[in-house]
C-alpha cells in the first residue's frame, strides 16, 4: 500500500511527471505560449518544405489570403469574447452596499475565529496569513504530541508521533515556500495547494476515533484544537484561490489584447501586401515565402496560444481543488485504513 503520508504536495497527490506538472502549472504562461509558438512555427516550415510549393499555389489561387482573412476574423472575435467573459466574471464583485457589508462582516468573523487561535492579530497579507496558519497547525500538532506523551496507550503515542512529524514537516516546507511568494503570482496558491489539509483533517479525526477510549479531557481538547486550525485553513485557501483566478483573468485579458494587436496587424498586412514576387529566394533550402507565411501565421496564432496556456492552468487548478473541507475526491488519496506504521 502506498504511504498516505507521502502525498502532501499537489504533484505527489496526482502522481504526474515533473514535466507535465511544469507544463500545466509551474511554467510562466508567456514562456509556455512562446514554446507553443516555436513548435507551431517549426511545424509550418516543415510542412511548407515538403508540401506543394507555396509560391506556386499562391500563383494559381489565394490560399494565403483566405487563411489570413479567417485568422483576422478569429482574432477579433476571440479578443472580444475573452474581454466579455472577463468583464462578466469581474462584475460579480460589483454589488450593492448591503452585499458589500455582508461580505465584510463574514470576512471579519472569519478573521476573529482565526485570531482566537493565533492569540494575536493575524497578518494582512495572504502569504503571511497562510504562513501563520501553517505555523499554528505545527504548534498545535506539537501540543497534541505533548498531551499524549504520558498516555498508557503505546500505539496512540506512536501513531501520534508519526502524524505530528508529517504535519510539522509539511508545515515547515510550506512556510519556507511562502517566504518568497507574492500574491498575484502562482507561487502563493501553489504553496497553499501543497498543504494537504483535507487528508490531515481525516487522519487526525480517524486517530482520535480509533483511540477515543484512551483519551482524557486534555488530550481530546488537543485533538480538537489541531482539527480547528486545519479546518480554518480550507476557507482561506479557497478565498485566495478565487482572488487568484480573478487576477489570472485580468492578466489573460491584458495578454490577449497585447498579442492580438500585432496579430491583427501582421495578418492584415499579409492579406494586403504579400504576393508571390514579394520575397524571392530561399534560406536553408526552404522558399522564403514559406518562412514569411509561417512567421505571419505564428504571430497571428499567439493570442490563442496564450489563451490555451492560461486556461490549462486555471482548469487544472479547478479540477484538482474541487472540494472544500475533509472530502478527498481523488481515488489515489483515499483509503479505508491508514497504515500508521513505518
Amino acid at each position: 500500500m502506498d504511504d498516505p503520508f507521502s502525498t502532501d504536495t499537489l504533484r505527489g497527490r496526482t502522481g504526474e511527471s515533473r514535466v507535465a506538472h511544469w507544463f500545466l502549472l509551474d511554467a510562466n504562461r508567456w514562456l509556455l505560449a512562446g514554446l507553443l509558438s516555436v513548435v507551431a512555427f517549426v511545424a509550418f516550415v516543415a510542412l511548407g518544405a515538403v508540401a506543394v510549393p507555396l509560391r506556386e499555389a499562391m500563383a494559381h489561387g489565394t490560399p494565403v489570403n483566405t487563411a489570413f482573412q479567417a485568422l483576422i476574423a478569429a482574432i477579433l472575435t476571440g479578443v472580444t469574447l475573452v474581454v466579455s467573459i472577463n468583464q462578466l466574471v469581474l462584475s460579480q464583485e460589483l454589488g450593492r452596499l448591503g452585499d458589500q457589508q455582508r461580505w465584510m462582516d463574514e470576512a471579519m468573523e472569519y478573521r476573529r475565529n482565526v485570531e482566537a487561535l493565533f492569540g494575536s492579530i493575524g497578518p494582512p497579507g495572504p502569504s503571511q496569513f497562510l504562513q501563520a496558519l501553517v505555523k499554528t497547525s505545527s504548534d498545535r500538532a506539537e501540543d497534541l504530541q505533548a498531551a499524549v506523551a504520558d498516555s498508557d496507550d503505546e500505539v496512540l503515542r506512536r501513531r501520534t508521533e508519526r502524524l505530528v512529524e508529517n504535519v510539522c514537516r509539511n508545515s515547515d516546507e510550506i512556510y519556507s515556500q511562502l517566504e518568497t511568494s507574492d500574491f498575484g503570482e502562482f507561487d502563493v496558491l501553489r504553496s497553499g495547494l501543497n498543504y494537504n489539509y483535507s487528508w490531515k483533517i481525516y487522519a487526525v479525526r480517524r486517530l482520535r476515533h480509533e483511540h477515543e477510549d484512551a483519551l482524557g479531557d486534555d488530550e481530546y481538547e488537543a485533538f480538537d484544537e489541531l482539527i480547528d486550525v486545519l479546518t480554518l485553513f480550507g476557507p482561506a485557501l479557497e478565498h485566495f484561490k478565487s482572488l487568484y483566478f480573478q487576477w489570472e483573468l485580468v492578466h489573460l485579458t491584458r495578454s490577449i489584447v497585447y498579442a492580438g494587436l500585432p496579430g491583427v496587424v501582421v495578418a492584415t498586412a499579409t492579406v494586403l501586401y504579400l504576393d508571390p514576387a514579394s520575397v524571392p529566394g530561399a534560406v536553408l533550402g526552404v522558399d522564403n515565402m514559406v518562412w514569411v507565411v509561417s512567421a505571419s501565421t505564428t504571430i497571428a496564432l499567439v493570442p490563442f496560444f496564450l489563451l490555451a496556456a492560461y486556461v490549462l492552468r486555471i482548469a487544472t487548478i479547478s479540477k484538482r481543488t474541487g472540494s472544500l473541507g475533509p472530502f478527498i475526491l481523488r481515488h489515489a488519496e483515499r483509503t479505508d485504513a491508514i497504515d500508521w506504521e513505518e
